[in-house]
């Protein structure tokens, strides 16, 4: 599964690209994730199966659509997720929205 974390700066989603590894190796999912500012979300789009966006740009979810033409599942996700930093959860919700 290749994916992008889409914040402001890709400080926060950094971290949280990490723990998505982790709950990865252990589930055996084969995950390739970068995590980018939104300003290089364009550049970043080639063989991208999921977007997910951090909660503090949600507002950006319209413009996401826009640049993936609606092929590319986007995910807003949780600010308790993302807060908590569960990896684990937000794989699951990524694999969720490709499928």
């Amino acid at each position: 599964m290749k994916a992008v974390l889409v914040c402001f700066a890709g400080m926060s989603t950094s971290i949280m690209m990490n723990k998505m590894k982790k709950a990865a190796a252990k589930k055996d999912v084969d995950l390739d994730i970068k995590a980018i500012p939104l300003s290089e979300l364009e550049e970043n789009l080639e063989g991208v199966e999921v977007v997910l966006l951090g909660p503090q740009i949600r507002y950006a979810y319209p413009e996401v659509e826009k640049l993936t033409e609606g092929k590319i599942p986007a995910v807003v996700i949780s600010s308790v997720d993302y807060g908590m930093m569960n990896g684990e959860k937000v794989l699951n919700e990524a694999i969720k929205a490709i499928e």
